[in-house]
């Protein structure tokens, strides 16, 4: 979901933004679920076209390439420090870079303060899967927030 949020942020923003997504234990190539898509649909002033997306899990070369790392949940962090320690100072619990993030400073900076922290439970957005729609609108709503949110914090830099 955050990755298609991004996109469209970015486009009409006007950001110079790539987005790649990646999942932490996805089963590759996997389309995107109907609850994911009805989700995404409901949220006012967001229109996403999810019928090419395949899901896959993040790589070395995504690492690599990432000048910041999202992640959704503590256990997310805790995964990409075990497999990928190299990129402890880019990767960020989305919910605690919003609200902890320093407004001043270079991106890479800012993202190194918060990742210091380390991963915290209390800036968890669950993941749905398993859920009713309602969990899945929920989870849409939390990351909208926390995306435009996002996006006025990146537009600074």
């Amino acid at each position: 979901m955050l990755g298609f949020m991004f996109e469209a942020l970015a486009a009409s923003e006007g950001l110079d933004l790539e987005v790649r997504t990646a999942g932490t234990h996805a089963a590759e190539g996997q389309g995107v679920s109907a609850r994911t898509r009805d989700a995404l649909e409901a949220l006012e002033d967001l229109d996403v076209d999810v019928t090419t997306h395949r899901s896959r899990v993040l790589t070395d070369d995504d690492v690599a390439w990432a000048d910041v790392i999202f992640a959704a949940e503590g256990d997310h962090l805790r995964f990409v420090g075990v497999r990928h320690p190299e990129a402890s100072v880019k990767t960020v619990q989305l919910a605690a870079f919003v609200r902890e993030a320093p407004l001043d400073g270079d991106l890479a900076d800012r993202v190194a303060d918060v990742a210091s922290r380390g991963p915290r439970d209390e800036f968890d957005v669950a993941d749905p899967a398993g859920g009713n729609q309602a969990t899945y609108d929920h989870c849409a709503r939390e990351l909208w927030a926390l995306a435009q949110a996002t996006m006025v914090l990146l537009g600074e830099d």
